[in-house]
C-alpha cells in the first residue's frame, strides 16, 4: 500500500473517530503523566514546557492549583498536556480514517514525529525547552517512552472504539 494511499470516503467514520479521538486522548494523557512519574522527564526545579508557556502568556500559574491528598497540583500544566492530547487524539483519529499508514507500528511511527517535531524542534523555537542536543539521555528517553505510550494508547482505543461502535473493520479493511 502506498505512503499517501487514501481510504474511500464511504467508509469513513469522522463522527466516531472524532468520539474516540476525545476518549484516547483523555486516557492518553493519564498515561503520558503515569509515565512521567516513573520516568521524569526533566530534573527536579526544571520548569515543565506547558506550565512555561503557562508563564510567557502572562498567566500566574501559582494560582492554578488545587490540594488533592495534602499535595498541591497544577492543573495548570496538567490542563494543557490534556487538551493537547485530546487535540492530538482527535487529530490522528479523524487522520486514520483517510489515511491508513498513519496507523504504522499501531502509532509508533506517528509518535516518533510527534516527539521530534515537538520535543526536538517546536518547543526549543519557542524557548520552552533547550534544544535536543542540551537534553540529557534520561530526559529524551522519557520524553520517548512516554510519548509512544501516549500515542499507543491512541491507538488501541481508537481501534477498538471504533470497530466497536461501527461494528466494521477499519475502512481501509472494508470493500
Amino acid at each position: 500500500m502506498p505512503l499517501f494511499q487514501m481510504t474511500k470516503p464511504n467508509t469513513r467514520q469522522y463522527g466516531v473517530a472524532i468520539l474516540v479521538g476525545i476518549i484516547g486522548g483523555l486516557l492518553s494523557a493519564f498515561v503520558k503523566s503515569g509515565t512521567e512519574g516513573i520516568l521524569p522527564p526533566r530534573a527536579p526545579g526544571v520548569t515543565p514546557p506547558p506550565v512555561e508557556l503557562l508563564q510567557e502568556l502572562g498567566l500566574n500559574i501559582q494560582h492554578m492549583v488545587y490540594t488533592y491528598s495534602d499535595q498541591i497540583i497544577n492543573w495548570g500544566g496538567n490542563g494543557i498536556h490534556i487538551v493537547f492530547s485530546i487535540m492530538f487524539g482527535i487529530f490522528y483519529c479523524v487522520i486514520a480514517e483517510v489515511f491508513p499508514k498513519v496507523k504504522l507500528g499501531q502509532g509508533l511511527a506517528f509518535a516518533l514525529l510527534v516527539a521530534i517535531a515537538f520535543h526536538g524542534i517546536c518547543l526549543p523555537v519557542l524557548n520552552l525547552s533547550p534544544a535536543v542536543w542540551n537534553l540529557s539521555f534520561d530526559e529524551i528517553f522519557s520524553e520517548l517512552i512516554g510519548t509512544c505510550l501516549w500515542m499507543w494508547t491512541i491507538e488501541i482505543v481508537r481501534r477498538d472504539l471504533r470497530n466497536r461502535i461501527t461494528k466494521k473493520p477499519d475502512p481501509e479493511f472494508q470493500p
